[in-house]
């Protein structure tokens, strides 16, 4: 299922309730299966119903606006911090040192109750350090919209807040501008565009205006289209705004984050049946030495004294903090080489990998050109830094 916009007609033909349904989860997403990279300057001026010199006018981008919502990515559904927070004591084994507390307290064991406190809390607090940040790190990808672009309405050239933007806006850019939306090219003059967070090419692609033919291209064969969040590394450009929000490329990567779905590791996996064996064994060692002590003359709430002390003594408190210390440690190591986890376990699921898929270049690219031989006084010398 695609996830472009409507144009403009199909839009006023829908009614409200068809509209709701085509706005799906994001709330800015309607369906499209316009290729816009295959229509020349008049039949998109035609579709849009925008004039590509004079653009739209003020009444046209109002009702536009409300028709396809504001341009912005969604951040998807926010976590509170006392929601993620709480989410670190939903572990199984974190849950069974939870009883393993309630019991010590029962039995009067304070100083051991206290411990495993404290040991569930210090474990809670790494996990939500490290999850927190990342979140606040994936929100970055917001951070890729442009705060302004520049416009032609009514004839004439004005400065309006990205968000505003609508299909149909004829939209002017030029080196260093953030594209603010996916823009269908209408002039060029030299321009080239770094595109590496949608195609992974380090090298700025160069645009124009010619229509494609190809129906099926993936986007950094798109030439004649301007992506929302890249940035103009040359020339200058003009182009008629096509998708907007969550209904451009951009937008795709943004669903993609909101909509990841929680899967459990190999290490959770093991964990969980870890403690589930450990209580297995740890009731089975309480009713032996309860039912043994009884046969042998001991006072019955002695000998259950006794079983549940040695149930709690035989869970291991401690392992689920050095699992957390491990992979946290792990994260620290991955975040100096500017990597984001963002959830502790996917650092071991990660050493689990036996294949690594990369884009069609074979390589994985930090985007930066770098000098690695120099031709100099007739030597030639090898750049190492």
């Amino acid at each position: 299922m695609s996830e472009y916009i409507y144009p403009v007609k199909a839009v006023r033909a829908l009614g409200e309730a068809e509209k709701d349904a085509a706005d799906g989860e994001t709330g800015g997403k309607r369906m499209d299966q316009t290729m816009w990279h295959q229509l020349g300057q008049s039949a998109l001026a035609e579709k849009l119903e925008s004039n590509p010199q004079a653009g739209l006018t003020a009444a046209q981008a109002a009702e536009r606006l409300n028709a396809y919502g504001r341009n912005e990515l969604s951040e998807g559904k926010r976590i509170s911090p006392l929601t993620l927070f709480l989410n670190q004591f939903k572990d199984f084994m974190v849950l069974v040192l939870v009883g393993a507390t309630l019991l010590s307290g029962l039995l009067g064991e304070y100083l051991d109750a206290v411990t495993i406190v404290a040991i569930i809390v210090i474990n809670g607090i790494l996990g939500f350090v490290q999850e927190y940040r990342a979140e606040q790190s994936l929100r970055s990808l917001k951070a890729l919209s442009a705060p302004t672009a520049r416009v032609v309405r009514d004839g004439k050239v004005t400065e309006v807040p990205a968000a505003l933007l609508v299909p149909g806006d004829i939209v002017l850019i030029e080196s260093g501008d953030r594209i603010p939306a996916d823009i269908r090219l209408l002039e060029t003059n030299g321009l080239y565009a770094e595109e590496s967070a949608l195609t992974g090419e380090s090298v700025p692609a160069s645009k124009h205006t010619s229509t494609i033919a190809e129906v099926d291209l993936p986007a950094g064969d798109m030439k004649n289209i301007g992506f929302m969040g890249t940035m103009v590394t040359r020339g200058t450009g003009r182009g008629i705004v096509v998708r907007t929000g969550m209904g451009t490329e951009m937008g795709k990567i943004a669903h993609l984050i909101a909509q990841t779905e929680s899967m459990e590791t190999p290490l959770q996996h093991r964990l969980e049946q870890l403690g589930k064996v450990l209580i297995v064994v740890a009731l089975g060692l309480t009713v032996m030495v309860v039912i043994a002590g009884i046969l042998h003359g001991q006072p019955p709430y002695g000998m259950f004294l006794a079983g549940v002390s040695l149930a709690v003594a035989a869970i291991p408190e401690g392992l689920p903090a050095i699992v957390t210390i491990a992979l946290a440690l792990g994260v620290q190591r991955m975040i100096k080489r500017r990597a984001i986890v963002r959830k502790l376990p996917s650092v071991e699921t990660l050493g689990c990998a036996s294949v690594i898929c990369s884009d069609k270049t074979g390589t994985l690219t930090q985007n930066k050109m770098t000098v690695t031989k120099l031709w100099t006084g007739g030597r030639r010398l090898d750049v190492t830094g």
